[in-house]
């Protein structure tokens, strides 16, 4: 069974830092993709962040220069990671709920953020005020 956690959300004001953790539990596939969504009210759900198997990374306009999505594999058969989003600079058009996300694919990280994720947790709140 495949779990995604996310936890790490948070009310902060304009301008201050956030990090989520994402614990991924039972994903064993050996390319895969792991990022976060995030969908405001009355909004569609959108990608921020993946990074791949590889280390690659991929963030939407907004995140560049004030996110970073970092991971971590407790074992080598995957069978538990962390990912992580570090948010900098934060602004109230942040606020949102965040989900983690997982995938699988040699080349994942070119459409991860564009397509909906086979394994989602169940969100965690960030909430920025200004």
């Amino acid at each position: 069974v495949v779990t995604l956690v996310e936890s790490g959300g948070d009310s902060v004001q304009t301008g201050g830092s956030l990090k989520l953790s994402c614990v991924v539990s039972g994903y064993t596939y050996s390319n895969y993709c792991l990022g976060w969504f995030r969908q405001a009210p009355g909004k569609e759900r959108e990608g921020v962040a993946g990074i791949d198997s590889h280390g690659a990374t991929t963030y939407t306009d907004s995140a560049k220069g004030r996110f970073s999505i970092s991971q971590d594999n407790a074992s080598q058969d995957n069978a538990k990671m962390t990912v992580y989003l570090q948010m900098n600079s934060l602004k109230p058009e942040d606020t949102a709920m965040y989900y983690c996300a997982a995938d699988q694919g040699s080349y994942c990280i070119r459409w991860f953020l564009q397509h909906p994720s086979n394994y989602n947790g169940q969100g965690t709140q960030v909430t920025v005020s200004s």
